[in-house]
């Protein structure tokens, strides 16, 4: 098998040229993630439209129990796969995404993609309150990252894959072609390159085309009512409703970054039965608000799976404000659950859900106002409300997400509507300004961050921010040579010899990895070689940052110190030590920030 494969490496690499190669490679890349996306798509809705009908198919009952036990089932399987056979699975997809660009030279594992889509169908498909697109964007790189190292023996060229997979996932997955090419350029690269918009158009144009082949030309939320907006007074609602919006994303973006923090420091939680207990959450949560609206009905599943129908309605106003409040409430309530718990699924889809509800309230808001003034009763109420729950949509995107120009666009691929460009672009543009005022760092790279990865190499970080306004978690050293506290001098100078370590200074800890204090090369080898290294740290007062302590802070730090380098420790475990900063880690990213 691979001697055949080898075979055919050569003859495509003698017929074609390497430009030749990368068209191909990103034709039959946005072919698969094409049909990929269908084929989730397709797999995700009738997975959730068979676990609807077999809950409404009995009574009161058996609708609870279906209801509260299927998205634990979900979580329950998920759990074991990710705990056993696929640790890449978890979460978005997005974030695994990125770090694969940056860190990894492209190389994404095939079966990575493949546990993506099954586990995506069966966490949401099982009613779960996660979305699809960033476990698509994850598969369709996986896709991409296959065909670069089949194509290509360059790294470069491997990794250039990426961004293609990337494209052609969300083109896919949203029918959004365009707003697909602006995420990668703002979530991926970061910025504009002519260079890299070729094979992403391709790929892009390829599997949009297959989507609406086989699901049709119809946009991902459709509606029937007739949203043809002339620009008014009324309008000026996206002002408030991106205040708002920004408040609410940074309110969502902490407690999903929050909990997941409290759950991965828990250790009972850490294991394959943490997804089952927040699908089963999911589930009670879900269960609550249906219970609570007095829904009924297949578009008023709300709280469970994409939500797209409850979407529509709101569109259509046809969900009353106590509806409209419950659903916001509830769904922040079962995402945040869900992906701090370790599920499968992504962030898009229901940062647009909360968003609609938000905007849908101000619509009411703005309707009950305009009673008063008379100039404004011969407006569309519908209309008006309609008008909000798209504008709420864009704000909540652009607060969450934290692409601009990809909130604008894809509010009108996805609906189909482009006349209310103008408000839309205010209001995301003040729903992102607060948000990236109040927490300068993005979802996605927070994430990875909490994860250990660095972010040093991201683009993000290379002069678009002030970097030293970044906590140290961004750029700190998180795998960390230490000594141990228990062993002498000599010990420990032999095991770093044998090891082909040598630094400066190390970290001491104790046998349960507890921090002690630092200590450098030269003072063990000055020492008696049978001195234990916890006796000459005992009583050493050692100079500690907290991992979101700002570099500049740190940096002030060490240079009124006269050191060259800090242990990052917990904030509540102050013995835990988390990683080091070094005066080469600020150098080095105080050098890519000029560049």
């Amino acid at each position: 098998m691979e001697e055949k494969r080898s075979k055919l490496q050569d003859l495509m690499r003698r017929r074609f040229d390497d430009r030749q190669r990368f068209l191909v490679a990103c034709m039959v890349c946005g072919l698969l993630c094409g049909l990929l996306g269908v084929l989730f798509h397709l797999t995700i809705h009738h997975t959730f439209a068979g676990v609807w009908k077999l809950a409404t198919s009995g009574d009161d009952s058996q609708f609870i129990t279906v209801l509260l036990l299927a998205p634990a089932l979900g979580g329950l399987i998920c759990g074991l796969a990710i705990h056993f056979w696929a640790h890449d699975a978890v979460g978005s997809g997005i974030p695994q995404t990125k770090a694969a660009y940056y860190n990894q030279g492209g190389r994404i594992k095939t079966m990575t993609g493949v546990w993506r889509v099954i586990l995506g169908t069966v966490f949401v498909g099982f009613g779960n309150a996660l979305g699809r697109e960033g476990p698509m964007v994850h598969a369709s790189s996986a896709i991409a990252s296959r065909i670069g190292r089949f194509a290509f023996k360059d790294p470069e060229r491997v990794r250039a894959m990426i961004p293609v997979g990337m494209a052609a996932g969300i083109g896919a997955a949203f029918n959004a072609p365009l707003s697909a090419l602006t995420f990668v350029f703002e979530e991926l690269l970061d910025n504009f390159s002519t260079k890299a918009i070729g094979g992403m158009v391709v790929a892009v144009v390829i599997a949009a085309a297959v989507s609406r082949s086989i699901l049709g030309e119809d946009p991902v939320i459709s509606t029937h009512l007739v949203l043809d907006y002339e620009t008014a007074a009324w309008m000026l609602v996206a002002i408030p409703l991106g205040a708002c919006a920004g408040f609410l994303g940074h309110f969502f973006v902490g407690s999903v970054i929050g909990l997941r923090r409290k759950v991965k420091a828990t250790r009972w939680l850490k294991s394959w039965y943490t997804p089952a207990i927040g699908g089963l959450i999911c589930g009670a949560v879900g269960l609550l608000a249906w219970w609570i609206t007095g829904m009924e009905g297949n578009a008023q599943s709300g709280v469970f799976s994409i939500g797209y129908e409850s979407l529509e309605e709101a569109f259509e106003n046809k969900l009353i404000i106590s509806i409209l409040v419950t659903l916001l409430a509830f769904k922040l309530l079962a995402v945040v659950v869900n992906y701090a718990t370790g599920g499968s699924g992504g962030l898009f889809s229901p940062t647009l859900f909360l968003g609609g509800m938000l905007g849908g309230l101000m619509g009411y808001a703005l309707v009950e106002l305009s009673h008063q003034f008379t100039d404004w009763q011969l407006v569309d109420e519908s209309q008006i409300i309609g008008g909000c729950v798209l504008l709420g949509m864009g704000a909540m995107f652009g607060s969450v997400i934290r692409c601009p120009f990809t909130s604008l666009i894809i509010i009108f691929e996805m609906t189909g509507n482009y006349s209310l460009i103008l408000p839309l672009m205010g209001g995301n543009m003040l729903s992102w300004v607060i948000a990236r005022k109040l927490r300068p760092i993005a979802i996605y790279d927070a994430l990875l961050m909490e994860d250990g990865v660095s972010l040093k190499r991201m683009p993000s970080y290379r002069g678009a921010q002030d970097y030293r306004n970044l906590p140290v978690r961004a750029i700190m050293t998180h795998d960390v040579t230490s000594v141990q506290g228990e062993l002498s001098a000599d010990e420990n100078l032999s095991l770093l010899k044998s090891n082909l370590v040598y630094h400066h200074a190390y970290t001491v800890v104790d046998r349960e990895n507890r921090f002690l204090g630092v200590i450098t090369h030269h003072e063990m080898r000055e020492c008696a070689p049978e001195t234990v290294i916890a006796e000459l740290v005992e009583n050493q007062e050692t100079v500690q940052v907290h991992p979101d302590v700002s570099i500049r802070d740190a940096a002030q730090m060490m240079i009124s110190k006269d050191i060259q380098q800090l242990p990052v420790v917990s904030l509540v475990e102050t013995d835990r030590l988390l990683g080091i900063l070094t005066i080469n880690d600020i150098a080095r990213q105080q050098n890519a920030a000029e560049m």
